[in-house]
């Protein structure tokens, strides 16, 4: 971490507005993607990006200085994103494994012709569960272990929810080359 994020980090916490700018102009970009992922849509992605930035400020005496500023910042913005999608019961539809439908068990399909926008587009329209677990599975690097004690559900939920969120992006692909 470089001396300038350092001392705009400590002016924030002084509460120097210009500086809560400046760090808001900086961060939003990349969190509104991160919301956008999580949530699906613009709107609501707004509001968790907002929530998050009023987490943000008010923790930002937790943060020591230890670490990757933005990696923080990103655990307060998944988390205010999750928070969300647990209040509307995220996963109320889902199941274990044992009683899923059966998924397929075809290879991938091949994405050379897929942009990142294009596919992000594509993760933005799953299910919340299966768009959540996902994004916390593939693009954040939780384990299926971690994902469950984060969202209160079992590891084998973890693990059939990616596994649906794979066959379903698998078709979307398919079903756009």
């Amino acid at each position: 971490m470089g001396s300038d994020e350092l001392n705009l980090i400590r002016r924030c916490k002084e509460g120097d507005r210009l500086a809560q700018k400046e760090l808001y102009e900086k961060l939003s970009p990349k969190m509104f993607a991160l919301c956008i992922r999580y949530m699906g849509d613009r709107m609501t992605a707004e509001d968790i990006l907002q929530e998050g930035f009023i987490t943000l400020f008010a923790k930002l005496d937790t943060f020591s200085g230890d670490g990757s500023f933005e990696g923080w910042c990103r655990r307060i913005f998944v988390n205010t994103a999750l928070m969300s999608l647990r209040k509307n019961d995220l996963l109320k539809d889902s199941d274990d494994i044992d009683t899923a439908w059966e998924v397929s068990s075809e290879s991938p399909s091949p994405v050379q012709n897929l942009g990142y926008a294009e596919l992000m587009t594509l993760v933005s329209s799953l299910p919340n569960g299966y768009r959540a677990i996902f994004n916390m599975y593939v693009i954040e690097g939780y384990s299926h272990k971690e994902i469950a004690q984060i969202l209160g559900i079992t590891e084998v939920t973890s693990r059939s929810q990616l596994q649906r969120a794979r066959v379903m992006l698998q078709k979307m692909i398919k079903d756009r080359l």
